[in-house]
């Protein structure tokens, strides 16, 4: 069976979550030999192998965290060449999409970006897309050379498959571009102690309706009360009330939870575009005639600030 080569996110040696869903998309289309990169790259091998991969190539330097995605880049060809695999697959996020074009680009190949599925085809992997703010789904190929296809969080379920997962060092050869941006300094984010949007099975959204920075507490709540991510529309992101880095929509992030609880959000086609892929939509809106209404799966036509805390009392008093 042709080998499927997998770009692993981890930090640290702890494997995100989209890398093994990748591993379980992988398996149905060859199988998987996964790439780590940096600091405690070697640490994520049981975990890859617990999950589907045959070899674990494994690399680290000081270029792969004091530079941009170059270095990243360089060593992704270096597997590549040294792998040929019958695909390559990547997480969604901002820079493994940079790192994808980056390669299908220096390999002459095509690239399928934002997958929500895949599965085998007669004349190579066939990626599932949501376009037009997933007003239709799409299925699409690559024509020419390897296809090189990002993969959305929660487009698959793990699943647990153990392989041989043999470690191998890789040699990298960077090339003459790979110190050209230098990072000069990082702050690391404040914790929250929630879920990562763009991972979390459930998200919990606040908009316009919510009116303000200090009533985003009540959004807060119900996350927590769920174990959930908290994201905020493009309106009350602009307004100041949250933060940048929880936007979601066209502009922002895109997310594809479970679970999606948009309150006091209107529906604007940015926001749609945005979360459209959420499995099951719960929206929470005092205008009946809101555009939200007409993609979620249920709606709650009242005031968020009578719902919000009754169904966050619910979930509490459910849980306890």
């Amino acid at each position: 069976m042709a080998e499927v080569l997998v770009y692993v996110d981890h930090v640290d040696g702890a494997v995100r979550k989209p890398t093994l869903e990748l591993l379980t998309l992988a398996r149905r289309i060859g199988e998987p030999v996964a790439l780590a990169l940096g600091n405690g790259a070697a640490d994520t091998a049981a975990v890859l192998a617990e999950h589907g991969a045959v070899k674990v190539l494994t690399a680290d330097a000081p270029e792969f965290a004091d530079y941009l995605v170059v270095p990243k880049v360089d060593a992704l060809q270096a597997a590549y060449d040294a792998v040929s695999p019958a695909a390559v697959l990547l997480p969604s996020s901002a820079e493994a999409k940079e790192i994808a074009a980056r390669l299908a680009l220096r390999i002459g190949s095509g690239i399928i970006t934002d997958a929500v599925d895949l599965e085998a085809g007669d004349s190579g992997p066939v990626a599932t897309q949501s376009a037009f703010a997933a007003s239709y789904t799409t299925k699409s190929r690559v024509s020419k050379g390897t296809p090189v296809i990002t993969v959305k969080p929660n487009s698959a379920a793990v699943e647990a498959a153990p392989a041989a997962g043999a470690v191998e060092a890789l040699t990298v050869a960077f090339s003459a571009t790979a110190t050209g941006t230098k990072v000069l300094s990082r702050t690391p984010r404040e914790s929250t102690g929630r879920p990562d949007l763009t991972e979390a099975a459930i998200v919990v959204s606040g908009g316009r309706g919510v009116n303000g920075a200090d009533n985003f507490a009540i959004i807060e709540a119900l996350a927590d009360s769920l174990g959930a991510a908290v994201g905020a529309s493009r309106a009350a992101v602009d307004a100041g009330w949250y933060p940048h880095t929880n936007q979601v929509g066209q502009t922002g992030k895109s997310v594809s939870p479970q679970l999606y609880i948009a309150s006091g959000i209107s529906g604007a086609i940015q926001h749609r575009a945005g979360m459209q892929t959420s499995k099951t939509i719960v929206a929470i809106n005092k205008d009946a005639e809101a555009p939200i209404f007409d993609l979620v799966d249920y709606g709650v036509v009242g005031d968020l600030f009578n719902v919000v805390p009754q169904l966050t009392d619910e979930v509490t008093t459910r849980k306890g």
